[in-house]
């Protein structure tokens, strides 16, 4: 049997909900000792928190920001993430204005593939407004874990008020000063010192980067943040010649009208469709409905499909094509290499054969 590799949901407890901006908190949250080796996670992961509403069930992913736990640890005592307010958004309200310490949260064990693993090397990061979340993680774990790794963050936000996790990036800069460089622009705010205000779009990018840091040297780019930010660059690091194999990417926020990376073929449904999934090790085959989504096809028969956003951006819904042809309406999830491999994310995979079947285990 195929070892299960997707989340299941526990109750943690809320031990601190720390403010960090007038619209962002930090929630810390208690693993019990039984539970630690599950929430075990590499920098770069997230969670998924569910709640329970009148209305039905929310799901809403927030990265990892602290330390992550060493390969000698019995696992992850605590998790933190976190959360900015939506406009509308039912979770991030509750968390902002309701959420106190003592009470419970429904999560996730940790997933994601936005991650690096602990290794010697000059890594760097472009990170705009709550993107700086993983890449907290991933540079305090780099840092702390192995003595000559070096690091360089590069964020922008629109106003220092609005900027989170400011005082934990400024004690990575007091506690490794010679292995952690930050750069740090503004686009709504004049500062005394450092860069002209301004957004980090494309253009500005393939000037700024050159005169910072050896771009053909970096082991690694870390991309995060609003589609805009992490396309342009994308294309900036292309145009400085990256290769695509060093340049990571996690988008946290995609505008309905946004593009996506590639335009899906006009290929026309069949008349009658089944989907098998194979997910924790046990198999099941169902009709898939008109219209429907192959997520939505397998959550009517296994409600404990992984899935979080529903909009093919977190990623947690990845499964593997074993037979058959889909159609996939969006991805910004899923890099190249992962497409090529088979990879699709089933939340927007519409099936073009009569016969799909997707692996969920592997």
């Amino acid at each position: 049997m195929a070892a299960a590799r997707h989340g299941a949901f526990h109750p943690l407890r809320v031990t601190a909900v720390d403010t960090l901006t007038d619209d962002s908190v930090a929630l810390t949250l208690a693993v019990p000792p039984e539970l630690r080796e599950a929430y075990r996670y590499t920098p770069g992961q997230h969670i998924t928190v569910r709640r329970r509403t009148e209305d039905g069930e929310i799901r809403r992913t927030y990265s990892l920001c602290g330390t992550a736990p060493a390969p000698e640890d019995t696992g992850a005592a605590e998790l933190r993430v976190g959360v900015r307010l939506v406009d509308g958004g039912v979770f991030s309200t509750y968390a902002l204005k309701e959420l106190t310490a003592g009470d419970t949260v429904e999560v996730m064990t940790p997933v994601g593939r936005f991650v690096l693993e602990p290794r010697a090397g000059h890594f760097a990061a472009i990170v705009g407004g709550s993107g700086i979340t993983p890449v907290l993680s991933i540079a305090s774990t780099l840092l702390a874990r192995i003595p000559d790794a070096r690091f360089c963050l590069i964020r922008g936000d629109r106003t220092t008020a609005s900027a989170m996790f400011l005082e934990e990036v400024a004690d990575l800069k007091d506690r490794y000063p010679d292995r952690f460089q930050l750069v740090h622009t503004l686009s709504r705010e004049e500062q005394q010192a450092g860069l002209p205000s301004g957004r980090l779009d494309e253009e500005r990018l393939i000037r700024l980067l050159p005169a910072l840091l050896p771009v053909e040297a970096v082991d690694g780019w870390y991309l995060c943040g609003p589609h805009g930010l992490v396309r342009g660059a994308e294309q900036a690091l292309s145009g400085l010649g990256v290769p695509r194999e060093r340049v990571h990417q996690e988008i946290f926020h995609v505008e309905s009208t946004a593009p996506t990376t590639a335009a899906p073929a006009e290929v026309p449904a069949p008349a009658h469709s089944t989907v098998t999934a194979q997910l924790d090790g046990r198999s099941g085959s169902w009709p898939v409905r008109e219209g429907e989504s192959l997520l939505e096809a397998v959550l009517r028969n296994r409600a404990d499909a992984p899935y979080a956003c529903k909009g093919g951006v977190c990623g947690t819904c990845r499964a593997y094509l074993v037979t058959g042809e889909v159609r996939m309406e969006r991805n910004f999830a899923l890099e190249p290499e992962e497409l090529a491999a088979g990879y699709v994310l089933a939340c927007q995979s519409h099936p073009t054969t009569e016969e799909v079947e997707l692996d969920f285990d592997r």
